[in-house]
C-alpha cells in the first residue's frame, strides 16, 4: 500500500471513530453492569461493586509491593538475593488473609442467592414457553396468553436485500409485537420451559436470567419498583435466528395493568396472539367467506411475521441452513391437505414447528392461500377459515 493510501485509510478510520464516539452510540455506551430496577438486581449490583473494590485494593497492594520490591532490590543498588526457601509467617498470612476475604464476600452473596430462591408470598405467576424464535406468555391467574415475536419493523429491516436501513428502525432487534405487561410492586414468578431447544430468558434490569429447557420447568421471580420498558433477549444460542428473539417487559401501575387485563382477556392481541380459548376462537374473523384479495393481504402479513424468518420474504428459503424454498415447491403447489397439515402440526426432525397452537384458523387459511398464490405459484386455491377448522 502506498503512503497516500495508508494516510487515507488511517484518516478514514479516525473519522469513523470520531463519528461513533461523538454520536448517539456513546449515549448507550457503558463499561459497568446495569443497576436494574428490582430489589435483587440492586443487590447483585452492590455485590458486584463490593467485590470489584476488594479486587482493586488487593491489586493495588500486590502490584505496589511488586513494583517497590523491583525498585528497592535491584542489582544496581547492590541487592543480594536471599537463599531461604520457606517462611512460615508469610505462608500463614497468604493463606489466612485470602480465606478471610473469601468468607467475608461469600456471606452477603449467599444471602442474595437465598433471596433469589425465595418463592413465598408470590402475587402472580406467568408461564413462559420458549420457541424458535418467539416467547409464549400465559398469565395463569388471569386467563390471558399470547405469543411475543420480533416486531414487524425489525423483522423487515433484517431481511437480506430489504432496502431498509436498520438505523432508521427504533429499537432495532430489541422490540416485539406483544410485550409482557406486569404491574409495578408485585412479586411475579416466571415458570419457564421450552417447546424445542434450549433458550434463556434474560432482562438485565430485572436482575435474573433462567434457562428454558424442554421437558423441565425452571422458575425465577422479580418485583419491579419503577414503571418503564425493559428490554432483553434470549441468552442461549438457540439456532440460526437466535439474535432475533428479544424480550420486552412493560411495567405499569396497577390500574393500568388491570385495564390491560380487562382489554386482552376477551380479544386477540396481534396477528399471532392467542389471548383466550383455542386458536380458532381467538380470531375476530373466524367465519364468512373472504375474497382472494383479502386472503392474500392478510396472508402476506402473517407470512412476514411468522414464516419469512426461515423461508425469506421472496419464498426462496435458505437451503444451506435447512430451510427449503416455498417458491415452486411441490408441497405448496400440489397437495393442499399436506400443506395445511404441515403448518398445523409441523415437521418432526426439522426446525418447522407446529403453528396450530400459535395461529388462529383465519390466519392459517390466509397464509396457506398466500403461499399457494405468491411468487408465481399461482395455483388459484382459495382456503377459507372453515376449511382449516374442519381439519384441525
Amino acid at each position: 500500500m502506498g503512503t497516500s493510501k495508508l494516510k487515507g485509510a488511517l484518516l478514514g478510520m479516525f473519522t469513523l471513530l470520531t463519528a461513533v464516539m461523538s454520536g448517539s452510540a456513546m449515549a448507550d455506551y457503558a463499561l459497568n453492569m446495569t443497576r436494574g430496577v428490582t430489589e435483587i438486581s440492586k443487590e447483585i449490583y452492590a455485590l458486584h461493586m463490593l467485590i470489584f473494590y476488594v479486587c482493586a485494593v488487593i491489586a493495588a497492594i500486590v502490584f505496589g509491593l511488586m513494583i517497590w520490591s523491583i525498585l528497592h532490590h535491584r542489582k544496581s543498588r547492590g541487592a543480594v538475593a536471599e537463599t531461604f526457601h520457606h517462611n512460615l509467617v508469610a505462608e500463614i498470612i497468604w493463606t489466612i488473609v485470602p480465606f478471610v476475604i473469601l468468607v467475608a464476600m461469600a456471606v452477603p452473596a449467599a444471602k442474595t442467592l437465598i433471596k433469589m430462591e425465595n418463592f413465598r408470598d408470590i402475587d402472580m405467576s406467568i408461564k413462559v414457553t420458549a420457541l424458535q424464535w418467539k416467547w409464549h406468555y400465559d398469565y395463569m391467574d388471569e386467563g390471558v396468553s399470547f405469543y411475543s415475536s420480533l416486531s414487524a419493523a425489525s423483522n423487515a429491516a433484517r431481511q437480506l436485500n430489504s432496502g431498509i436501513d436498520p438505523f432508521t428502525v427504533d429499537n432495532y432487534l430489541r422490540d416485539v409485537d406483544n410485550p409482557m405487561v406486569i404491574p409495578v410492586g408485585k412479586k411475579i414468578r416466571l415458570l419457564m420451559t421450552s417447546q424445542d431447544v434450549l433458550h434463556a430468558w434474560w432482562v438485565p434490569e430485572l436482575g435474573g436470567k433462567k434457562d428454558a429447557i424442554p421437558g423441565f420447568v425452571n422458575e425465577m421471580w422479580f418485583r419491579v419498583e419503577e414503571p418503564g420498558v425493559y428490554r432483553g433477549q434470549c441468552a442461549e444460542l438457540c439456532g440460526r435466528d437466535h439474535g432475533f428473539m428479544p424480550v420486552v417487559v412493560h411495567a405499569v401501575p396497577q390500574a393500568e395493568y388491570e385495564a390491560w387485563i380487562a382489554e386482552n382477556s376477551s380479544a386477540a392481541v396481534g396477528a399471532v396472539a392467542v389471548v383466550s380459548g383455542t386458536p380458532a376462537e381467538a380470531s375476530a374473523d373466524t367465519g364468512g367467506e373472504r375474497s382472494m384479495g383479502e386472503l392474500m393481504q392478510r396472508g402476506e402479513e402473517v407470512y412476514s411475521s411468522t414464516c419469512a424468518a426461515c423461508h425469506q420474504a421472496n419464498g426462496e428459503g435458505l437451503a444451506a441452513a435447512g430451510f427449503p424454498p416455498l417458491k415452486g415447491s411441490a408441497l405448496v403447489t400440489d397437495d393442499l391437505a399436506a400443506h395445511i397439515n404441515q403448518i398445523l402440526n409441523g415437521k418432526p426432525g426439522t426446525a418447522m414447528t407446529a403453528f396450530g397452537n400459535q395461529l388462529n384458523d383465519a390466519d392459517i387459511a390466509a397464509v396457506v392461500t398466500y403461499e399457494r398464490n405468491a411468487w408465481g405459484n399461482d395455483t388459484g386455491d382459495i382456503i377459507q377459515t372453515s376449511d382449516i377448522t374442519a381439519v384441525r
